[in-house]
């Protein structure tokens, strides 16, 4: 099987994760706010996330002689390894958990804060479990100025976070504001009219798409009201007066599940804890992987088949019969599940090889998130000088944070 030798290869397989691991997220999130269901789109992504770590132990884990102390990947999994097994599924599921919670964190919170606060989160608990379970190979002077330098984008992100949600809150009132009576009840009674009946049952059988989705209106410009007006027209989640708590909690449950999955993955391929018996070799990463990935897909099919007929946060009702029929999309939730399960693959190599807690250096995904929020969501567009000098501080803390982290990186001793 291949196996990463070298630092520099560790560093470029993470680079290549926290490109796919920070475009993903904006690939759901487009759907979402094209109206599709949060549901449907998870059991598409769900189904090739799984064949990217099917497609990765039958290449790289096969590739070369198996050997008694690295048996390729095949050969392993007919030995008696189960402690491990266990240790890579239970990465999967807390994995499949915080992804499962953050699909809807998008919409409440925005893509951008969301992956700050949840991917903060992940380096601050998930680093430090890291660092043990590794025995210090990562140089703790650097190692932790940089965790350090998460934990301040956590609080600049919620800044950002509050700062935005004030300025939305002052177009959506100036624009009321700033009209006449008349023209406020006439365009409230065509916004009305285009607007979905929240008690009038969606067409889902014909794609998933909320009535009303195709507004032929004309287009406003990004980060005005009318914008903030149509985005909610169409999108599938609502969020305009929900609880902002709401949002948020959902963000910090996200992340404690996303500090959790790497640490399993951690104890599964190096055994720490000296679970297998004397003479049973470790995991291999592919092998691991592959278990991590199978229960990541279990959970997440199961959860979302039974939100499909018992849906949560005001979503409507939907089937099995038509998920089927939900073509529309399709394709993108599909490579977002490629693009997340090699983003996850190249981490753990990448980890087996320089250390976890230098992996997690991928955490700081929200820079390539934050990139594509801006330039095909239009966040921040029309915001104040208070809420840019917020965001452009936390982008800053995220670039340092990354360095740091990345300088820290050991070599594991075979």
């Amino acid at each position: 099987m291949y196996l990463v030798q070298d630092k520099g290869g560790a560093i470029a397989l993470m680079l290549a994760a926290l490109l796919f691991l920070g475009t993903w997220p904006a690939v759901l999130t487009l759907l979402e706010r094209r109206g599709r269901l949060p549901q449907h789109t998870y059991l598409d992504y769900s189904i090739t996330n799984l064949l990217a770590a099917v497609i990765i132990a039958l290449t790289l884990g096969q590739i070369g002689d198996s050997t008694p102390e690295m048996p390729n990947f095949i050969t392993q999994l007919g030995q008696d390894n189960w402690p491990s097994t266990l240790f890579a599924m239970a990465g999967g599921i807390v994995l499949s958990l915080g992804n499962l919670s953050t699909q809807y964190a998008w919409a409440y919170v925005g893509l951008s804060v969301t992956e700050v606060i949840s991917s903060s989160i992940t380096v601050v608990i998930g680093t430090t479990l890291n660092y043990f379970l590794d025995d210090r190979i990562n140089r703790a002077e650097i190692l932790f100025p940089g965790a350090a330098c998460f934990l301040v984008a956590v609080c600049l992100g919620s800044a950002v976070h509050s700062s935005n949600a004030a300025d939305n809150t002052k177009k959506l009132s100036g624009s009321s504001s700033n009209s006449t009576s008349q023209t406020c009840n006439s365009r409230d009674q065509e916004v009305s009219k285009n607007l979905p009946d929240k008690d009038e049952p969606r067409d889902l059988e014909d794609g998933g798409l909320v009535s009303g989705s195709n507004i032929n209106s004309e287009k406003a410009k990004v980060g005005t009201a009318e914008f903030l007006i149509q985005l909610e027209n169409k999108r599938s989640i609502k969020v305009i007066g929900s609880n902002t708590f709401l949002g948020l909690s959902i963000v910090f449950f996200a992340g404690i599940c996303f500090s959790l999955f790497s640490p399993a993955f951690n104890l599964a391929t190096n055994d720490q804890w000296h679970t297998l018996n004397q003479g049973v070799p470790h995991l291999v990463v592919y092998t691991a992987f592959f278990y991590f990935s199978s229960s990541c897909f279990i959970v997440g099919i199961g959860l979302n088949i039974y939100f499909l007929y018992k849906p949560v946060l005001g979503l409507p009702r939907s089937s099995f019969t038509a998920y089927l029929k939900d073509w529309k999309g399709r394709h993108w939730a599909l490579l977002a599940g490629l693009l997340c399960g090699f983003g996850n693959g190249f981490q753990f190599m990448g980890g087996q090889a320089a250390g976890y807690a230098a992996a997690d250096s991928v955490q700081a995904l929200p820079l390539v998130s934050t990139f594509w929020g801006i330039v095909l969501f239009g966040e921040y567009r029309r915001s104040s000088r208070r809420t840019y000098v917020l965001l452009v501080s936390m982008l800053f803390m995220f670039v340092v944070a990354v360095g740091v982290l990345m300088a820290s990186s050991g070599h594991r001793k075979s």
